[in-house]
């Protein structure tokens, strides 16, 4: 199949999967609809606020589709109508068999994650939290489980030390966009060698809801330093202080031992030392409610004012 006669229909919502269609169309592949979700509103002002890749696609004059209920008869009729062969979700929300099931060439999904490893809604943020050195990206076909269908490509990435999920999100996403179009070449050039996933008790990642960032400081120094980095920038690891709720963006670990945990002191002008279960982070970046995110020093500069 020549790429010019490969008609495809791209389904995403947020800037991750903005990447992956931008690197479609520069890889010269033909996009005939994008499927995203419908405007809401947004912010203090609850201003109607449209999703990134409906901005992305308006600005490259696409044909752009935002049902509110995927199970219609006019949204199946109006996805017939289009005579794509193939379609491509990314970050969007689970979709009916007989919305994925309708091209010739089936429904691929791209996950952030090296699959079996971490299906579900927070791949980036649980394999941080849980402490891994490596993730990766895959993209496979779509089928009744979620995230269980044949794989067509994946490849795996160092998570860094110091690497937070906002990190990991931006270089997943770039990997994620290039492991799109080798997989659209795969099809293009009938080179498909699919592989099923390994059976297995592997680590999930489950979306992530409030309780899950609530810092436990009778945790260990390590296990809360992997839960900031985690959460961070978003929805972010928090505690409370002087009453309040303190969000905690970025931290260090240290070699001194706790002493009482859930203790915040300032050390000096510079210094906010935490105590975990068995030794102190160092907390550099924070928000405290009602303020806007700053460093340790000017959080410590405020309280002196």
């Amino acid at each position: 199949m020549d790429k010019n006669n490969l008609k495809i229909v791209f389904f995403g919502t947020p800037d991750f999967a903005v990447e992956s269609l931008k690197t479609i169309l520069e890889n010269g592949f033909k996009v005939v609809a994008v499927v995203t979700s419908p405007d809401k509103p947004a912010g203090r002002g609850h201003h109607i606020q449209m999703s990134a890749v409906k901005k992305f696609a308006l600005e490259n004059n696409l044909n752009v589709l935002q049902p509110s209920n995927l199970k219609s008869d006019d949204f199946l009729q109006t996805l017939q109508s289009l005579g794509h062969q193939l379609q491509i979700v990314i970050a969007f929300r689970m979709l009916p068999e007989k919305v994925w099931n309708l091209p010739s060439l089936g429904t691929f999904n791209l996950h952030g994650s090296y699959l079996p490893y971490y299906r579900g809604a927070a791949p980036i943020n649980r394999a941080i939290m849980n402490g891994e050195k490596e993730t990766g990206v895959t993209t496979f076909f779509l089928k009744h489980e979620i995230d269980t269908g044949s794989i067509i490509l994946r490849e795996k990435t160092i998570i860094e030390p110091n690497e937070t999920a906002g990190s990991l999100h931006d270089k997943l996403m770039k990997q994620g966009a290039e492991l799109v179009v080798k997989s659209l070449e795969k099809i293009v050039e009938n080179k498909l060698i699919l592989t099923e996933q390994e059976q297995g008790d592997f680590p999930h990642a489950p979306k992530i809801f409030e309780n899950d960032c609530q810092i436990n400081w009778r945790d260990s120094a390590e296990k809360v330093y992997n839960q900031i980095r985690g959460l961070s920038p978003y929805p972010c690891a928090f505690t409370q202080y002087d009453g309040k709720k303190l969000k905690i963006f970025e931290c260090l670990k240290t070699d001194i031992e706790s002493s009482e945990p859930s203790n915040i002191e300032i050390v000096g002008k510079h210094q906010i030392l935490a105590d975990c279960g068995d030794y102190k982070i160092q907390i550099t970046k924070l928000q405290l409610e009602g303020k806007k995110a700053m460093s340790a020093t000017d959080f410590i500069n405020g309280l002196r004012l």
